[in-house]
């Protein structure tokens, strides 16, 4: 089975380049700190708004920082967020999913008006609230994002369980007096697990889309420590006189997001064959 999933992948050519540049840019999150040609909080005013050269191959920033050194550190960043906050949205997700699919009942109808209530208030603008409450740093931001990303996820493995929950060997499970957390995490969680795969992988590109969002509002992760949102908010005031500063981070904020995007399909077309 896993050869044939493979083959399938194999034969997507753009899932295999998203997969390959996710593994490159992950190589390189984690090998960061060893492979920055320079010190990413060094400053020097003299060297400052500098073009791409042989000495700063991306430029240097306003304080005459190296933006390839800070690139490379602001990858590793959007990188944690980016799983982290797909890893709290799932562990939500899942879990409501899997209980108000199986049990049913009240607590399915409370758990499901929750979702709509989620879901009608503008994500980004609660974000915004409850950072401007809390404080903008890294921790928070991975945690907002994560809590406000699940309803969507529980909405889907809800679906998948209600059609799983009436099959024979569920109901044959329960008739033998299995337990009720086997019921959901050995039984039915095995049998969604490809649509919680797409969509965390789908959810991983959006999660790093959102930081970026933030850190260029001046509300994600907080200078010194880089990110490609707060690289390219310095970018927004010198666009006239320095377009690196502005087309580099958003050349990876483009390049990470379409890679997770692409995966994501990909791993739609393998696992689930008939979408």
């Amino acid at each position: 089975m896993i050869a044939l999933y493979w083959e399938r992948f194999r034969q997507n050519k753009l899932a295999v380049a998203g997969f390959i540049v996710i593994a490159a840019l992950t190589f390189l999150a984690l090998a960061a700190p060893w492979l920055s040609p320079k010190d990413p909080s060094f400053q020097n005013l003299i060297e400052r708004l500098q073009g791409p050269s042989r000495l700063h191959w991306m430029g240097t920033d306003d304080l005459g920082r190296d933006v390839f050194s800070r690139l490379l550190l602001g990858t590793r960043i959007s990188l944690s967020v980016g799983f982290v906050a797909v890893g709290i949205e799932a562990v939500i997700g899942v879990t409501l999913g899997l209980c108000a699919g199986f049990f049913g009942g009240k607590f399915d109808t409370f758990v499901m008006r929750l979702v709509d209530i989620m879901l009608s208030i503008p994500t980004i603008f609660l974000i915004l609230a409850v950072l401007a409450f809390l404080g903008p740093n890294i921790y928070n931001v991975m945690a907002i994002i994560g809590l406000t990303a699940w309803p969507g996820l529980t909405r889907l493995v809800r679906g998948e369980c209600l059609s799983i929950r009436e099959r024979e060997y569920i109901l044959a499970a329960k008739g033998a007096g299995v337990a009720t957390g086997r019921l959901l995490f050995v039984h039915l969680l095995p049998n969604v697990v490809a649509p919680i795969l797409v969509s965390v992988t789908l959810g991983v590109g959006g999660a790093i889309l959102t930081e970026s969002a933030l850190s260029f509002l001046g509300l994600g992760v907080q200078p010194p420590t880089p990110s490609w949102g707060n690289i390219l908010s310095i970018g927004r005031d010198y666009l006239h006189i320095a377009w690196w500063l502005s087309v580099f981070p958003t050349a990876a904020i483009l390049m990470t997001v379409l890679a997770f995007n692409l995966l994501g399909e990909g791993l739609r077309d393998v696992l689930d064959p008939r979408t």
